[in-house]
This record gives structure tokens, C-alpha cells and sequence, in this order.
């Protein structure tokens, strides 16, 4: 048994910021995982020898001077970290049926492209994307306010947000916008809170749209590149990291407090600061447990939903893509602009039945992160949401892995791949490797209550003042990750940095001080004269090794 300043379980970029954010204030952090990598959802892995990200596909905000930068700065983690800039001209590829559209990076080249694609809607364009960057503007400013003055003149800065605060993304694109295709193109983020226009609220929306306003970014190493400078500033502060090991239960003591962990290996830490970066269902219900719990927090977490799961195809071709028109953008590919029932489709019928799913999220990371290129593989993750109900059977066995379930999997990999090839007609001819991960797959390695994405769902019952806090009813219990402040990998972070604070009893913004000894290296990775002679060197080391093989 020992004693810790805090534990914090699992180590996902929220607890990870935690740890390092307790870290630099002086507190002795022991980080537990229950996989036998670091990063949750940001980790990395090899398979057959290829690297995949399942979770980090682009971070926005990281010109510099802009807040995921800055936030990397205060984390003392920039200088470990090397993003690459995805391609400015078209950083989001939209694909609706025979129709495309490329987003650009930057507000007014934005309002500029689609005002040239569609010039019958000019003003009502520059008006409707305006206010989105305002809106989002304004949630990023709520919570600067320290002093009462500011949050008592809060309503007139934020007035934008409480105006549209309460409606649907559909209603009010609806209210600005008439061209259906104009208005697909404008929604197709909606992949990254995984609900439809008509389900999706508007300033979510809106959050997720002004967060990649200024482009996409692809950290070297993928999520894994993340993880690794986050880990190794955990240590700095002389923080520990447990791997392969699964919390039973948080202990409490008589008068319902936080006191401690325990492992399933029977192995007890104690502590009087417990952080908790897995989601609510399992922090509250299966480690505290419901008896101990209020009846309110009981009523809220038995009326929460979660996001949406996924299948991931993790894809290795093995082809020359120098001539291809691909490039370090992310490709969202749909049959048609009917995005509600695109939604609709794929979180209801039966996803072995058909010859394609009808929407899918597609990206490159050997383009998109040019050092990990071995000079004859391309990697590719092929994304499409379900519903967990499609895997429920399998979950029920005691041994999931059965006949029937790689006859499922096959089926579903085969639809994937039948959706690439609209893209990239050769596909099946060039596939050195394919792997299919699903729902349970993510529930298995992530441990997120029924493979969910995005914690819990991004509905109007849990986002703001409704959402999870990072303090929780016990007392010396936290939360951090996707179900409390924000989703994403920034959003995660930031709810780490926002748990040290409820814990430090400051102001977000005291928790960590400024670093000017820390930069940021950021290159574009669609133009080789901005890449340093390491990224070559690795390229062509990489090339040889593979040379050398056959």
C-alpha cells in the first residue's frame, strides 16, 4: 500500500494533463492504466509492422498565438511536439454523391470558396459563417471571467450564444441558409460530435467548425507523438505511470469520501485526491458504486446517453500515390447531402446487409505525417458510426471471438473497402493489409461504456452547465475527459487542466505558468521545402529498411 498526493485513472490526454498540471504544482501523481500502452484514445499502435492512430485524425488551433498551442506551451510539452500542417487549400475533402467541395483554412478564404461554389447565397454566407466564428468566439471567452463585474456583464459579451444557444444546428443554418448542398457542406463536421443537424445543437457545432477555422493538424507520430511528450512531462514532475492494470473500485470512507483505489490486482493506493478520465457510467457506477451515490446524480447518469460508436478500418496499402490527387486532407465521403439520414441509416440497419455504408471518414497518415512514409505503404483509417446495438449479441458471450463474429467483421472490412474504392479504384488490387476495429474492440482497449467515441452524447442535457463537472458530489473525487467540459483531443486536455484547477481551488488559467523557453515546430506536410533534413533522413531510412527486407 502506498500513499499518493493524487491518482488519477487512466491515461487519456484529460489525465494526463491532470497529472502534469498536479504535477508542476508539487503534488506527488501516480497516473493507472488499464491498457498496456498510454493515451486511451490518443494512443498509437503497430499492426503487421504499420503505425494507426485510431482516435487523433487533426487538431486545430496551433498557428502560434492561437489556444491548443498556447495550452501545449503552459503543458511544457511543445518542444517534444512536430505537427504538420494538412493542406491549406483543402484541409476537409466533401464528397456528396457527384458533388465536392475542398474547405480551405482561414475565415476569409472559407467565406471566399463558398461564395464562388454557390454566389446566389454571397451575403447570407459571409453572415451565417461570421456568426459561427462568433459563437464559438464567445463560448471560448465564458470561461475567461474571473472578477463578478465581468461575469455579471457576461449576457451582453456572450449575447450570440444566448440567442442561438438553444436551437438545432438544422434550425439555424436553416434560418440563414436555402441551398441544401450549400448547407451539407457547411455541416459535414458534424462527424466530429457524432450528431446529425437535426439532433446536433448549435454551439457545439459551432465549437467543433471555429476550432479548425484556421486547418487541420497532424502531430508527428500520430496521437501516439502526443502521448509520448505527455508521459515524459508526467515523469518530469515525478509523477509515476502504472500500465496493464484495471481499477476494481474507488475507496471511500465512513463519511463518504475519496480516500484511495483499489486495483484488480489487489493492490491498494491511497490517496485524498482521486481524478477519474474514464466516462461517468463507469467512475460513478462501477467504481464507487450506486449505493453511495445521491438520488440525483443516480436519475442524471440513468437518463445520459452516449455518443455513437464506430467501426475503424485500419488499411495498409501498398502503392505509388506521387501522382494521386490525394493529399494530407481528411476525406469525408457520403452517398448524398442527406446528412440526417445518412446519420439515421447508420446507427440503425443492419450493417452487414448492402455493398457500402452510406457514409464514411477516410484519411491518409502517411501523407498527412510525411516522416512515417517507408516509401512503398501508405496507411489509411476509414471511419463510419454505428449504433453498439449491432454488436450486442457478441458482447453477451463469454468469448466474443467466435466464427460468426470474424464472419461479421469480414463483411463489414469488405464495405469499407468498397467505399474507399470510390476514391481510389485500385484499392483491392494493392491491399498489403486490412484490419477491422469495432465497437467492442473500442470498449475492449478503451474501456468506454459501449464503445463510445465521444463520451457521453453532445445533446443540450450534457453540454455547458448540464454536462459532468470536473468535481464530483464525493469529496475528493474529479473528472476529466470528453464527458465533462469538452470532447476532442484539445477539449480533453483542456477538462484535465480545468480538474487540476477545481483541485488547486484557482482560476483555469493559474494552474499552469508560462514557458517562454517552449515552441511549437509545425511544417506543411504537402510541401517538402518546408520539411527539416531529419524528416528526410527518416523517410529514407525508413525506405531502406523495407528495401532491405525484400
Amino acid at each position: 500500500m502506498k500513499t499518493y498526493d493524487a491518482v488519477v485513472i487512466g491515461s487519456g490526454v484529460g489525465g494526463l494533463s491532470t497529472a502534469i498540471a498536479l504535477g508542476e504544482n508539487g503534488y506527488n501523481v501516480l497516473v493507472i492504466e488499464q491498457h498496456e500502452v498510454p493515451g486511451g484514445w490518443s494512443h498509437s499502435f503497430s499492426l503487421n509492422s504499420h503505425r494507426f492512430s485510431p482516435g487523433v485524425h487533426y487538431v486545430g488551433q496551433l498557428d502560434e498565438g492561437q489556444t491548443t498551442n498556447e495550452m501545449y506551451k503552459k503543458l511544457g510539452i511543445a518542444n517534444d511536439l512536430v505537427f504538420f500542417r494538412m493542406n491549406p487549400k483543402g484541409f476537409e475533402h466533401c464528397i456528396l454523391g457527384s458533388e465536392r467541395f475542398d474547405i480551405p483554412a482561414g475565415l476569409e478564404n472559407i467565406i471566399s470558396a463558398f461564395q464562388n461554389r454557390f454566389p446566389k447565397e454571397h451575403k447570407a454566407i459571409d453572415k451565417y459563417v461570421r456568426l459561427v466564428a462568433r459563437v464559438n468566439y464567445q463560448i471560448q471567452l465564458m470561461s475567461t471571467f474571473k472578477t463578478f463585474f465581468e461575469k455579471l456583464t457576461a449576457p451582453f459579451k456572450t449575447k450570440h450564444v444566448g440567442k442561438f444557444g438553444l436551437f438545432s444546428l438544422e434550425r439555424v443554418i436553416g434560418w440563414h441558409l436555402k441551398d441544401s448542398l450549400l448547407k451539407s457542406f457547411l455541416n459535414i463536421q458534424c462527424g466530429d460530435h457524432g450528431l446529425p443537424p437535426k439532433k446536433a445543437p448549435f454551439p457545439v457545432h459551432s465549437s467543433v467548425m471555429g476550432h479548425y477555422m484556421n486547418g487541420g493538424f497532424y502531430p508527428h507520430g500520430g496521437g501516439g507523438g502526443l502521448v509520448k511528450s505527455m508521459t515524459k512531462a508526467v515523469k518530469k514532475h515525478g509523477g509515476e505511470i502504472i500500465l496493464s492494470t484495471k481499477v476494481k473500485k474507488i475507496l471511500l470512507n465512513d463519511a463518504n469520501e475519496a480516500i484511495g483505489v483499489e486495483t484488480e490486482k489487489g493492490d491498494v493506493f491511497k490517496s485524498n485526491c482521486i481524478i477519474s478520465n474514464t466516462d461517468p457510467h463507469n467512475t460513478y457506477k462501477k467504481l464507487v458504486g450506486e449505493q453511495f451515490l445521491s438520488k440525483k446524480l443516480l436519475k442524471k447518469l440513468n437518463g445520459t446517453k452516449y455518443s455513437v460508436t464506430s467501426f475503424i478500418l485500419f488499411l495498409t496499402l501498398k502503392i505509388d500515390l506521387s501522382n494521386s490527387p490525394l493529399d494530407s486532407g481528411n476525406y469525408w465521403i457520403m452517398e448524398d447531402e442527406d446528412l440526417n439520414q445518412h446519420f439515421s441509416e447508420l446507427t440503425s440497419e443492419d450493417v452487414t446487409k448492402g455493398d457500402k455504408f452510406s457514409a464514411v471518414f477516410m484519411s491518409c497518415t502517411t501523407l498527412k505525417d510525411p516522416p512515417s512514409f517507408n516509401g512503398v505503404h501508405h496507411n489509411f483509417e476509414v471511419v463510419t458510426y454505428v449504433n453498439y446495438d449491432c454488436v450486442e449479441h457478441f458482447a453477451h458471450l463469454k468469448d466474443y471471438k467466435t466464427e460468426e463474429y470474424r464472419s461479421f467483421k469480414e463483411k463489414v472490412k469488405n464495405k469499407l473497402i468498397n467505399n474507399v474504392e470510390e476514391l481510389i479504384p485500385e484499392v483491392k488490387d494493392c491491399i498489403a493489409f486490412a484490419e477491422l476495429g469495432t465497437p467492442l474492440t473500442n470498449e475492449y482497449y478503451i474501456n468506454s461504456t459501449d464503445g463510445n467515441v465521444y463520451g457521453t452524447e453532445k445533446t443540450l442535457r450534457n453540454i455547458g452547465p448540464l454536462a459532468f463537472k470536473n468535481k464530483s458530489e464525493i469529496k475528493n473525487l474529479y473528472l476529466a475527459g470528453a464527458s465533462t467540459l469538452s470532447h476532442g483531443v484539445s477539449g480533453a486536455t483542456s477538462s484535465g487542466i480545468n480538474a487540476a484547477a477545481n483541485i488547486l481551488n484557482v482560476h483555469p488559467d493559474e494552474v499552469l505558468t508560462s514557458k517562454a523557453d517552449q515552441k511549437l515546430r509545425v511544417y506543411d506536410a504537402d510541401d517538402e521545402s518546408t520539411w527539416p533534413d531529419w524528416v528526410h533522413v527518416k523517410r529514407q531510412t525508413k525506405a531502406k529498411k523495407v528495401k532491405d527486407k525484400v
